[in-house]
């Protein structure tokens, strides 16, 4: 399976500089008539502060910029469970919805169920691929960002006289798997004596887990834990916060989107960075292409550090001007391709 998703993803790397002009269907919404668009949330639903509420504001950004109305030009459904995705897709499918966007690699299967059914309805999966027609699917380069949000730990850890740093993803697959091993190269690149914790959730929607694996983490040691496990992770950062406000301070990592403000407590943050997946922008980017009468089916789209895809903000508050510095060295390096970044955790 690893191996298959490997070779799928290095031959999506190859394709993706044609992949973003390829112009699909070419008709634009009729003039004077609403472009409708709608997410079906993945496991954790559109406001877990991770993935389902970056892309949700993604859509919110294009349709504020079209004058569309909430609840009548765009809306959700949420998923409780997988087996509520080709039910929410087919509801969306039903309604002729201009575009529906899909955000999750669990939307794999269902994606290709609803895209064969509804043959002329364009579909958005973010962070699978789904080879049909009417299916644009938009990928990430995981590592790379993760790699950078590394060398900030390490440099943090090196600094602080600390040496042992935790990642805690949601479900053990290669996917979440590129997090950890950019995590780990980029730990190891800046502080090789570093020693890092590995736990896996088994869940994306549970804070709790997210939390009990935290508290697993930093009693044996853990002074930074970077999270790849959406809702579950947000239980992550709550122990930490809850650490640090008692004078135990400890460090969080969001992803997907800067979680600096579910850090705070008083006027700090025990956020000290955040892997930015720019899925707001995978959204934002396919539904102005459709709406233009571009819509690229059939294609996938791969957002990476080269093309600002992934990275950490623009703004740091937690990190200091050195550390910013060098980790912008090494987002250099990997966007000109002199520095490769393995998709594999280490053994």
């Amino acid at each position: 399976m690893k191996s298959k998703i490997s070779i799928l993803v290095a031959l999506l790397l190859i394709v993706s500089t044609v992949a973003v002009f390829a112009t699909g269907t070419k008709e634009a919404a009729p003039a004077g008539a609403k472009f409708k668009l709608g997410l079906v949330t993945d496991l954790g639903g559109i406001d877990d502060k991770s993935f389902n509420q970056s892309t949700w504001e993604g859509v919110v950004r294009f349709a504020k910029s079209k004058g569309l109305v909430q609840g009548t030009d765009y809306k959700y459904l949420q998923s409780s469970a997988e087996a509520d995705y080709v039910p929410n897709l087919s509801t969306f499918a039903d309604e002729k919805l201009n575009l529906i966007v899909a955000p999750g690699f669990l939307f794999e299967k269902a994606m290709g169920e609803v895209a064969d059914k509804y043959p002329q309805q364009k579909l958005l999966v973010i962070d699978t691929v789904v080879q049909k027609p009417n299916v644009v699917s938009a990928v990430f380069a995981e590592h790379e960002g993760s790699y950078l949000v590394g060398v900030a730990a390490g440099l943090k850890a090196k600094a602080d006289g600390k040496s042992i740093l935790g990642f805690i993803g949601g479900m053990q697959f290669p996917l979440i798997e590129r997090f950890q091993a950019g995590f780990e190269q980029g730990v190891k690149a800046v502080f090789p004596e570093a020693r890092i914790l590995v736990d896996y959730a088994g869940d994306f929607g549970a804070p709790d887990k997210g939390q009990a694996l935290a508290q697993k983490q930093y009693n044996a040691g853990a002074y930074i834990i970077f999270h790849a496990a959406g809702g579950t992770g947000n239980g992550m950062i709550k122990e930490a916060k809850e650490r640090s406000e008692k004078g135990d301070i400890r460090w969080a990592i969001g992803v997907d989107k800067d979680q600096y403000s579910d850090g705070m407590y008083g006027t700090k943050s025990a956020v000290l960075t955040s892997m930015m997946k720019r899925v707001d922008v995978a959204a934002e980017t396919v539904a102005q292409m459709t709406f233009d009468g571009q819509f690229p089916g059939g294609t996938v789209m791969v957002f990476s550090l080269k093309n600002s895809g992934v990275g950490i903000p623009d703004v740091n508050p937690n990190l200091s001007a050195a550390i910013v510095a060098t980790v912008k060295d090494y987002a250099q390096k990997i966007s000109a391709g002199t520095l490769k970044v393995s998709e594999v955790p280490a053994k």
